[in-house]
């Protein structure tokens, strides 16, 4: 282990140290990505929330542990945090892992060697909360991690994988996640929708539903805070949010059609060109107001490096739980009337004007959600510009 030159690095109240190395991937001694520090200090809000909703003691998993930041961290800076278990399949990366351990001063966090679906079928029902933040894809460990998960507990789930996610590589997406994706100006949206709705499909299996209490996606990834309910009843009621999003190309309609089986229409009935179809894929909530709320106040209690950051991305999600399903790029719409757009403050207050929702998206700075349909849309910024 000391062929290697040390790195230190602060993150919240915690100190680690880990191998240096010159190029983020999967091929360094130890795992650590500083452009995740976001992503862990929303996780820090998003579980202090979680545990005191639960007004109890929890146990989490961190599964995918690197340099033990992430677990760690948890352990450090949550209040009410029985045992933190960190695994990864590396040796050198358990022994950074315990060395972190020592260096933070901490007791009750247990670090294990395994495969990462082994160790969450060995832990069946163990953990209160169950972090998978692997580098690429979640979806090999979704099937153990609804095995694994408790009734009532909390599952935070990354993907890096937006490429296929997003409809740029359309084969990985139904490979990996049984869906279709559609690259639209919202493909971001869908992406997010189609991962949490394979997590719903896959947890499905062992009579486990999700609700959505977070969801954003951010630079190269997507990252998902789930609250996981159990019964065959209330599974196959949520199942009633899983359906498709249809997409014209010629006019830039869109529709959902929700149940799995149902059909949906060809024809964009706005402009009679054929639509495109993207899902399965979730179309239920997928900000929770009250959850993000209780985020934005419990960030007063927490020392953030990110704060500034976290704040507006949480912000824009809050405002997001109220909106519909996909959001219209005013670019994108403009491009296609063959107009210059407008100052997008103007449209935003003119769309309000009309008695229609109109809210930015966290997804897009010129990106509109709003249940004003296209015509609507576009008679409008037709207004403005003239």
């Amino acid at each position: 282990m000391d062929e290697y030159k040390i790195k230190s690095i602060e993150e919240g109240l915690t100190k680690i140290e880990f191998p240096e190395f010159d190029k983020i991937s999967s091929d360094a001694p130890v795992f650590y990505n500083p452009h995740m520090e976001l992503n862990r200090d929303l996780s820090i809000l998003a579980i202090q929330v979680f545990q005191k909703e639960q007004e109890r003691e929890i146990d989490i998993c961190d599964l995918f542990g690197g340099s033990g930041i992430r677990g760690i961290r948890y352990k450090n800076e949550i209040e009410g945090v029985g045992e933190v278990s960190i695994n990864d399949i590396s040796e050198v990366a358990n022994h950074y892992e315990k060395h972190n351990i020592e260096l933070n001063s901490l007791s009750n966090i247990e670090v294990y060697q395994h495969d990462a679906s082994m160790f969450l079928r060995m832990k069946r029902g163990e953990f209160d909360v169950i972090d998978i933040d692997p580098f690429g894809t979640p979806s090999p460990f979704l099937d153990s991690a609804g095995y694994c998960a408790r009734r009532n507990s909390l599952l935070c789930v990354t993907a890096t994988d937006t490429s296929a996610l997003c409809g740029t590589y359309k084969e990985p997406c139904i490979r990996k996640y049984n869906a279709k994706p559609y690259k639209s100006e919202y493909c971001h949206e869908t992406g997010i929708r189609i991962l949490a709705g394979f997590v719903a499909l896959t947890l499905a299996k062992y009579a486990k539903c999700i609700e959505v209490k977070l969801s954003h996606s951010t630079e190269h990834y997507m990252r998902l805070y789930l609250e996981i309910k159990k019964g065959s009843k209330k599974t196959d009621e949520s199942l009633n949010n899983m359906g498709y999003i249809s997409h014209c190309k010629n006019c830039l309609h869109r529709q959902t059609s929700n149940g799995l089986a149902s059909p949906i229409e060809e024809i964009c009935p706005v402009c009679g060109e054929k639509l495109v179809h993207a899902g399965p894929l979730w179309l239920g909530d997928i900000q929770n107001g009250e959850f993000i709320q209780k985020m934005i106040d419990e960030s007063e209690n927490k020392k953030i490096n990110s704060e500034k950051e976290a704040l507006k991305l949480l912000n824009k999600c809050l405002a997001e739980s109220d909106a519909p399903a996909t959001f219209f790029d005013i670019h994108s719409v403009c491009k296609s009337l063959k107009v210059s757009a407008p100052k997008f403050d103007l449209i935003v207050n003119q769309i309000k004007e009309e008695g229609f929702i109109a809210i930015k998206t966290h997804y897009n700075p010129l990106g509109i959600k709003t249940d004003a349909n296209i015509r609507e849309i576009q008679d409008i910024l037709l207004k403005l510009t003239k």
